[in-house]
């Protein structure tokens, strides 16, 4: 299930990421090629204004200055007279695209009939008047799949009139493009592979605390199923035994069922709270606690089993009164109750428990309750996961009576009170809880 939801999230989000990628580069080549475009006309226009302006300071036009243009700008230069093509342009050596000049003829006809559809009005220049002006027009057009600038100048005296075709080759600028193009392109194929490999790690860490709490869930379910058939295997027994048994016997039976039915209660107590934890329904009560109080009265209640047990059970209080604390004394308390019950399960005889309550205003967790066993401890690999919910640690399987639910309990009891429970090592042998709460 986890690894088809692993490769679904993964094909979603490098799938969404990847297609914004590939759009918004696409845009960007679009524009970035709009503008090549744009900035190669303009500068085809200038260039060709700085040629017109030569022009007009000079009366004649010589094959020198027109050959070393074509050479200098890579244009493509031919002159007409009266309609008559010059010699020129059937001279060797300027910058034909298509290499033979023989087809000279051919580019300039496609580029004067381009001209004579978009701009060309008859007539112009007025019968019978004397003028003497250059004008000049730039366009572009499409000749056997090649793409030009062209321009097309206008030189008017004494009513004759020469023209001058300067025509640009896009074939350069094309191949740049392209160029441009198959970069973007392995750009985006390497920024697909990166956010592919990206959103496969990204899905498994976001998948990963949701797969473990499924895996420890399906734990806590086994190990509660386990725990539930016991006693309950044990009160059908019980029942089926009192049938057939005595009076004497059955009030033996009874006893028996209702211990096996009070483990089935405080389970099913247990699990209730850590679900209503789990849905955000878990009720904190807050009032002005006296926790000095409350550790008292947790001693006084677990003092006697202590010294059933041969356990010495220590309280230790501050000497000087404290504020109260602003927390919901129940649920304090039954973090008290689980934590001093699992010293007392664990603490052989002989041993020492104490329960002791420091205070100091200046930290932030003013009040603090440490729990100190000199019992068997806990294994190092169980620390991290102690306070984790549905864990269980292997030496609370064995004893009859816990079901690993305790300190998940406490643990939640004390973050709601936007307090801190840790564990660590006593160094004498056994183990130190520390519950820390704010004022």
């Amino acid at each position: 299930m986890f690894r088809k939801a692993h490769l679904l999230f993964t094909i979603l989000c490098a799938g969404s990421t990847s297609a914004i990628t590939i759009i918004m580069s696409l845009l960007y080549l679009r524009v970035a090629e709009n503008s090549l475009y744009d900035n190669q006309f303009r500068s085809f226009q200038n260039d060709i204004s700085t040629i017109t302006a030569g022009l007009e300071q000079s009366t004649t036009v010589s094959i020198q200055w027109l050959a070393r243009l074509e050479a200098q700008n890579g244009y493509n230069i031919y002159v007409v007279d009266n309609g008559t093509a010059f010699l020129y342009n059937n001279l060797p050596g300027s910058n034909d695209p298509i290499g033979q000049r023989a087809d000279s003829q051919q580019l300039l006809t496609e580029a004067l009939n381009a001209y004579e559809a978009m701009f060309m009005i008859d007539n112009l220049t007025p019968q019978g008047t004397a003028y003497t002006g250059i004008w000049h027009v730039e366009y572009e057009f499409t000749s056997a799949g090649s793409t030009y600038y062209a321009s097309l100048i206008d030189i008017e005296r004494n009513n004759t009139l020469s023209q001058i075709i300067i025509l640009y080759s896009l074939a350069d600028l094309r191949t740049s493009i392209t160029d441009q193009r198959i970069l973007f392109t392995l750009i985006d194929l390497a920024a697909v592979m990166a956010l592919i490999a990206f959103s496969w790690f990204f899905t498994g860490r976001l998948l990963k605390p949701l797969q473990e709490n499924h895996e420890k869930q399906m734990q806590f379910v086994a190990a509660a199923s386990h725990e539930l058939r016991t006693p309950l295997s044990v009160i059908l027994a019980s029942s089926e035994c009192c049938e057939t048994a005595d009076p004497e016997e059955q009030r033996g039976f009874f006893q028996t069922i209702r211990k096996e039915g009070r483990r089935m209660n405080h389970l099913i107590d247990d699990m209730l709270t850590l679900a209503h934890s789990g849905m955000n329904r878990f009720l904190i009560e807050h009032g002005t606690v006296e926790l000095d109080t409350l550790c008292l009265n947790a001693y006084e209640a677990f003092e006697p089993l202590c010294r059933q047990k041969g356990i010495d059970l220590l309280l230790t209080l501050p000497e000087a009164p404290i504020l109260r604390c602003r927390c919901d004394s129940d649920r304090i308390a039954q973090v008290l109750s689980i934590l001093l019950h699992n010293a007392v399960s664990y603490t052989p005889e002989g041993g020492q428990i104490e329960l002791k309550l420091t205070y100091c205003k200046e930290r932030r967790t003013s009040y603090e309750i440490t729990v100190t066993d000199t019992g068997v401890g806990i294994l190092e690999e169980d620390k991290k996961h102690i306070f984790d919910r549905f864990y269980r640690a292997e030496k609370s399987r064995s004893t009859k009576g816990h079901f690993g639910l305790g300190l998940a309990i406490a643990y939640e009891i004390v973050t709601a009170h936007h307090g801190k429970i840790t564990v660590q090592d006593n160094p004498a042998g056994g183990s130190i809880f520390t519950v820390k709460l704010p004022e």
